[in-house]
């Protein structure tokens, strides 16, 4: 009996190593196959590094809005750039916004006036200017400057503008009262540019003087300030025009417009008888002395002539 229990142990033994490998296999293979499913649902869940040279500019990150709530809505115009998108072209700025009190609202860079017959004259370079001051250049420009120039020569086709909207005091000094220009409400202008590439220059003396008298007459009735030669010595090249408001609606015209200086007289030859006349008269009265001789000379010479004497 010993021998035969003996054998059936063995056996017993045998079978359960055998299923205990088996078990061991498969929970193995099931423990790989849940870490494999692990594994590529974390790869699928990671996100996409793309290298540099594929992806998009950091500009292009940076105007994607958050989502589609977050795109801010287009400005309504005001009516004012209602009014001035009839007769010029402009890019609408919003508020300006500078240090201290510099700054404007309903702000737009002026780059062109469009006169009746549908021509533009160019602002170069393009002005900032508040829209009421830009729609005001734009009447002046299509209702008197481009008709009086059309009167004795070539149609306008450019504005010259030396200075626009710029954070400063008046005339560039420091800790003066703030310009216009502080208020995007100026315009400086150095002069025009015809069809055919002549240039008029409004200080220039040169230039018709009646055709800067039409200019400075109605320039003035437009605007609350204008400073031009003669005005302050900061405006012998170019003329400011603003639209600042005063009391009683007092007005600035400050503007001389000047000739040329004569010419030259050539001075005639003189006669025979004037040079003889001239010669007399320096003979009698403007013959130069000789200059006196000094004091220690005076005395040295007395003591010879007492010598000679004695």
């Amino acid at each position: 009996m010993k021998p035969a229990a003996a054998t059936a142990v063995l056996l017993l033994a045998t079978a359960v190593a055998s299923a205990a490998a088996q078990t061991g296999t498969s929970g193995t293979a099931a423990t790989r196959g849940r870490s494999a499913h692990s594994a590529a649902s974390a790869r699928a869940a990671a996100p996409l590094v793309l290298p540099d040279q594929f992806g998009p500019p950091q500009e292009a990150y940076a105007s994607f809005p958050e989502s589609s709530d977050a795109a801010a809505a287009p400005a309504t115009p005001s009516a004012c750039q209602l009014r001035l998108a009839k007769v010029a072209v402009f890019q609408p700025l919003g508020t300006l916004v500078g240090p201290g009190d510099c700054g404007a609202p309903d702000a737009v860079q002026l780059q062109a006036v469009v006169l009746p017959d549908q021509v533009k004259v160019a602002v170069t370079p393009p002005a900032t200017l508040r829209c009421p001051m830009a729609e005001q250049i734009a009447a002046w420009l299509r209702d008197d400057v481009a008709p009086t120039l059309a009167e004795s020569g070539p149609p306008l086709r450019v504005l010259d503008n030396f200075d626009s909207y710029e954070c400063r005091g008046r005339n560039r000094v420091r800790a003066a009262q703030l310009s216009e220009h502080g208020r995007a409400d100026a315009l400086d202008v150095r002069g025009f540019r015809l069809a055919d590439g002549h240039e008029i220059n409004l200080t220039d003396v040169g230039v018709s003087k009646d055709l800067r008298q039409k200019i400075r007459a109605n320039v003035c009735t437009r605007f609350s300030t204008v400073l031009g030669p003669g005005s302050d010595g900061y405006h012998e090249e170019h003329v400011h025009l603003d639209l600042a408001e005063r009391r009683n609606g007092y007005k600035l015209c400050q503007w001389d417009v000047r000739e040329p200086p004569p010419p030259p007289q050539p001075e005639a030859a003189p006669t025979g008888e004037e040079t003889g006349e001239q010669a007399e008269a320096i003979a009698a009265g403007q013959v130069p002395l000789p200059r006196p001789r000094p004091l220690a000379a005076n005395l040295a010479n007395s003591k010879a002539k007492k010598s000679e004497s004695r």
